[in-house]
């Protein structure tokens, strides 16, 4: 069939725009197939693309809290440091701001934070039952840091059977830290461990006063008849050592299970209490120097790169 007049050059005009479209369409296919290749690194004029960094997590246990409270018994209320049967809560190894101790909170605060941001919540006479209400107490303040020293009146009963078994203790710490948890899930805990209470009377005993305020009822399970040596003393004295022994080991285990705890590692057990650390009035309790020593303790434990 001939073509008709202008149809030919018609033909050649949509011919040639229909190869300049599919050398576009190739055009594009290969440049999309090079970018599939070389990536970003073909916008980038050749140079690698930025890593993607990730934020780097904060560490689990601050050395350096800006508060603290502090739960326990009469040692933490520097029970006998100052005056006869009386608390001291200035020369409290935790929470004071006498500068004969530099409390932990001292260290950790300086002195005027610490006058404003450090609360002592133990109690002269406390066994590890009261734990729960006091962190409850610590707790309505928001500390950073709290710590624990509790277990000395637990041992320290009428007789030996009036101990604290080893099994309520461990409930009750259980329910003490849980307490706080519930309230607080981020706040730190410090653990002291329960002070040789047979190197208090090996020391104490060496006192005619110490044993003469022995008789008013401290710690009897272990200071009754303080100069008696017979087998049945010694086997009672052993008793309440074994228990204390037990309790540091429950204090270890349980805050072993929660990663904003720290136990001592037993150092205020092992530490060799002499009498410049006793007080003058009890021969039993802590004085200012022994204050001193537990804050000391207590600070390389908090301040410590790890447990």
């Amino acid at each position: 069939m001939g073509w008709a007049p202008g149809q030919y050059e018609k033909g050649m005009d949509q011919g040639m725009r229909n190869r300049r479209r599919r050398s576009r369409a190739v055009l594009a296919v290969t440049l999309a197939a090079a970018l599939g290749v070389t990536g970003c690194h073909a916008l980038g004029g050749g140079s690698p693309a930025p890593k993607a960094t990730k934020a780097r997590p904060s560490p689990v246990w601050d050395r350096s809290p800006s508060s603290v409270a502090a739960v326990g018994d009469s040692i933490t209320r520097g029970f006998d440091a100052c005056s006869v049967l009386s608390d001291c809560p200035e020369v409290s190894w935790a929470t004071g701001t006498s500068t004969q101790v530099d409390s932990l909170a001292v260290r950790l605060l300086g002195r005027e934070r610490a006058e404003e941001y450090s609360w002592n919540y133990a109690q002269t006479g406390a066994r590890m039952a009261d734990l729960p209400d006091q962190m409850a107490q610590a707790a309505a303040r928001r500390p950073q840091l709290v710590t624990v020293m509790a277990g000395a009146n637990d041992a320290c009963r009428s007789s030996t059977r009036a101990m604290t078994s080893v099994e309520d203790f461990r409930a009750e710490f259980e329910e003490a830290l849980a307490t706080l948890r519930r309230a607080l899930p981020k706040t730190q805990v410090y653990v002291a461990s329960v002070p040789n209470l047979k190197r208090l009377w090996s020391q104490g005993r060496t006192s005619p006063l110490g044993r003469q305020v022995w008789k008013l009822g401290i710690c009897p399970s272990m200071l009754g008849d303080a100069d008696d040596l017979d087998s049945a003393a010694t086997v009672r004295r052993d008793k309440v050592q074994q228990r204390v022994k037990d309790y540091n080991k429950v204090l270890e285990e349980v805050c072993a299970k929660d990663r904003r705890c720290r136990f001592d590692g037993g150092a205020v057990y092992a530490y060799q209490f002499d009498t410049d650390q006793l007080s003058h009035w009890d021969w039993f309790h802590p004085s200012k120097d022994g204050q001193a020593r537990l804050a000391a303790i207590a600070y390389r434990t908090v301040t410590a790169e790890g447990p």
